[in-house]
């Protein structure tokens, strides 16, 4: 074998245990790891019952009949589920400003932006119609409008888009994009 001269074996010029392969490997397998427990994850939150929107807002409602809307004696508005089938007669034709949330049951952000949507429905009861379309279901529509992402929202005045906000987004930036058309 071998030495270079000035080379001591042992010291900081030494081979570790692993080679620069191995580390590789192991680095993957780490990353693998991670990336199944965040499945999984995701998973169990996508599979909680508890997280169901129409049991989580009869729950708020304080009532025991599902699909209840009444809080303390007052009428609650909750977002309208729009299909392929009644999109044109639901948001197409109507003369005014409509929100419509392009969804999937599948998508983590889609369900963070379900109670803003609720919220909105309930803040703009009689001012906006506010909707919501599942993607999956009710492919036609989507890809009328070249929905290529999750959740994404388009804002309609009269039948025709006027706004289009992709991604989680605060209620109030989207009550700033509302009231814009409203005016």
């Amino acid at each position: 074998m071998r030495r270079l001269a000035g080379h001591k074996p042992g010291l900081s010029g030494s081979r570790s245990r692993f080679g620069r392969y191995q580390k590789f490997a192991l680095v993957g397998a780490l990353l693998a790891v991670i990336c199944v427990i965040g499945v999984l994850g995701t998973v169990h939150y996508l599979s909680n019952p508890r997280v169901n929107d129409s049991e989580a807002s009869s729950s708020a409602a304080g009532s025991d009949k599902p699909g209840s809307n009444m809080e303390g004696g007052k009428s609650m508005a909750h977002p309208i589920e729009v299909t392929d089938a009644t999109f044109q007669a639901e948001i197409g034709t109507y003369k005014g400003v409509a929100l419509v949330d392009f969804w999937a049951a599948w998508c983590g952000p889609c369900r963070m932006m379900a109670p803003i949507v609720s919220e909105l429905a309930e803040d703009y009861q009689g001012k906006a119609k506010i909707a919501k379309l599942d993607v999956d279901e009710n492919p036609e529509t989507a890809s009328r409008f070249g929905i290529m992402s999750i959740p994404t929202l388009l804002i309609f005045k009269d039948g025709k888009v006027v706004d289009q906000v992709i991604g989680v987004q605060p209620k109030e930036a989207l009550k700033q994009r509302l009231n814009r058309w409203l005016q």
